[in-house]
């Protein structure tokens, strides 16, 4: 899989990031600061600069996009991302802040997820995942909250396992947050839908 690590301008990580040698970086208007303050440097930056407060360094390719537009800054990065070729994105800096700009970001994630991109966004302690038609192992942990919400008005065949409350072929819908607040067990869990897209929120405190 080819990575790509976007960099928003939410709150900035809780944790080291760990960037692969052959991923795609890149700064997402106001997310600049973020990366600067944790050494990286952007292989592109993308933005209408409404929220810089830095120079964008010398010999970083620039996306400049105007002020008035239909779509976020980290969408445009995460669409110029799919067309090179990035199918495991990683969203930084996209939560906190301005919530309408979190809720935006969660629509990203399953629309990347329905385009057969892996998909998250996280702080380094609180992950959100996207998964449609698909599944997800999430790695074991001793203790944390595990919650799976259906991102669709409804989502069929979903299957939780390795966790605290186990579900088999149930159904989640929309406006009933049947599974909120689970938790590991030291186990390697898997979250799996049949039809639709999941929304699935983990905190681990290692």
């Amino acid at each position: 899989m080819k990575p790509c690590l976007i960099f928003g301008a939410g709150d900035p990580p809780k944790r080291p990031v760990y960037a692969p040698g052959n991923a795609l970086l890149i700064a997402a208007d106001g997310g600049l600061v973020t990366m600067q303050s944790l050494g990286l440097t952007p292989d592109l930056f993308v933005g209408d600069r409404d929220s810089l407060t830095t120079a964008v360094p010398e010999g970083v390719e620039q996306v400049l996009l105007p002020v008035r537009k239909d779509v976020t800054d980290t969408d445009a990065a995460a669409a110029i991302a799919l067309e090179r070729g990035c199918d495991d994105i990683t969203i930084y800096g996209g939560t906190g802040g301005r919530l309408d700009h979190t809720l935006a970001n969660l629509s990203l994630l399953a629309r990347l997820s329905k385009k057969g991109c892996r998909a998250k966004m996280t702080d380094g302690v609180t992950t959100l995942y996207a998964v449609t038609d698909g599944e997800l192992l999430l790695p074991a942990a001793e203790k944390g909250n595990v919650s799976v919400f259906s991102f669709t008005e409804k989502c069929e065949g979903v299957t939780i396992g390795g966790l605290s409350y186990p579900l088999e072929n149930g159904v989640l819908t929309s406006d009933f947050a049947l599974g909120v607040s689970n938790s590991f067990i030291g186990k390697e869990a898997r979250v799996a839908v049949r039809k639709g897209t999941l929304i699935v929120t983990t905190e681990v405190f290692a």
